[in-house]
């Protein structure tokens, strides 16, 4: 693991994950994601954790996917599916690496025998929410903002496409549509989020929210999170994520026979545009 995560134990029976490229405003290129599945692996696998928190340094937890190494192979052997052919040529091989990195990643998360809790702050864009939708529960900071304004690059939405179970059908619309970030006020209400706190108050509130789930019976814990994914799974919430995870890919394909990029560069400029604008707030 390098050190662009790191593992830290705040107390006894808590684990914390740091995503660690605050210069990069912890955009994500896969060796930040190997790591952090390397991270949430350990903490796992050692028997004394009993709750893992998911947090990110610097002013944003994340800016999403890093586009300056969208060009980036897996930096080892797959470790969430059993794809292949990462290096075939046209959209093969990227449909691989995604499939792998991307949505086999944030599945494997999601289903982690343990309770999971993102801590969001500052901005968390596109690919951020990859990494706070599989948490089962997310702290927000007052000042956290959340978007996905990827239909600017010419495609559908983030690869873990669970928009419509976090802010309901007519809310995901309106985000992917218009690629405006939406207040941690707002993911509160919408039931994105459990708590909004004051930002100086977050790490410890979040800290304070394990602590009492490490409280709770080990192997209750994990019957009641199995039982809870279990109850999505039934409403649909796997076929969809193939079906529009099958749609992104097309948008890949169709970028890269009209631009010769996975993107469309005309989207990066839009895109920082975006992550730029305030909030709109709800009355």
């Amino acid at each position: 693991m390098s050190s662009s995560v790191l593992l830290e134990s705040p107390e006894t029976g808590i684990a914390r994950v740091v995503l660690n490229r605050p210069e990069r405003r912890n955009a994500q290129n896969p060796q930040m994601l190997y790591d952090l599945d390397e991270a949430l692996a350990i903490a796992v696998r050692d028997r004394t954790v009993r709750v893992i928190i998911l947090a990110g340094a610097g002013p944003d937890f994340s800016a999403g996917h890093d586009l300056n190494e969208r060009d980036s192979r897996i930096p080892g052997p797959s470790v969430a599916t059993l794809e292949g052919a990462f290096d075939a040529d046209g959209v093969e091989g990227r449909h691989a690496f995604e499939c792998e990195a991307y949505l086999g990643m944030c599945r494997r998360w999601r289903n982690l025998p343990k309770p999971t809790i993102a801590q969001a702050h500052g901005r968390c864009i596109a690919g951020a929410l990859m990494l706070l939708w599989p948490m089962d529960l997310i702290v927000a900071g007052e000042s956290a903002t959340f978007s996905d304004p990827v239909a600017a690059f010419g495609l559908n939405g983030a690869e873990y496409f669970t928009h419509v179970w976090e802010v309901g059908a007519r809310k995901a619309k309106e985000m992917l549509f218009t690629g405006a970030p939406v207040t941690a006020a707002d993911a509160h209400r919408l039931g994105m989020v459990n708590h909004v706190v004051p930002d100086d108050d977050l790490a410890d509130f979040t800290l304070d929210l394990a602590r009492r789930i490490a409280r709770m019976p080990e192997y209750a814990l994990r019957l009641a999170k199995s039982s809870v994914n279990n109850s999505l799974a039934a409403q649909g919430q796997d076929v969809a994520l193939e079906s529009a995870f099958a749609l992104h890919i097309a948008g890949h394909a169709n970028n890269l026979s009209r631009h010769g990029d996975i993107i469309d560069p005309g989207g990066v400029d839009t895109i920082r545009a975006l992550s730029r604008q305030a909030p709109e707030r709800a009355p």
